[in-house]
């Protein structure tokens, strides 16, 4: 198992748009990937999962990967938050 920390640094945090190409790019992967909020933790393949959690800008959240491209998936998520979901 894999984690990254990374904080959300786009206009609207992780909401709506950004959250539906956060999944997408989740379930590019084969792993097991979870994103967590302080102490709450949710499927990073669910929109209602990754929405209820209420990312706003400026939020640091961690992401966590378990399963065979592990390294991968963690590390294209935390691209994606970090390049303020430019790339998609």
């Amino acid at each position: 198992m894999v984690s990254r920390e990374v904080t959300v640094n786009n206009q609207v945090g992780l909401h709506a748009r950004p959250a539906t190409f956060f999944i997408q790019k989740a379930n590019e992967y084969k792993s097991s990937i979870w994103v967590e909020k302080e102490e709450r933790r949710v499927n990073a393949k669910s929109l209602l999962g990754v929405l209820s959690l209420g990312i706003i800008r400026g939020t640091q959240i961690s992401i966590m990967a378990d399963g065979a491209d592990e390294e991968d998936a963690a590390d294209a998520l935390v691209e994606l938050i970090s390049s303020n979901f430019t790339e998609v």
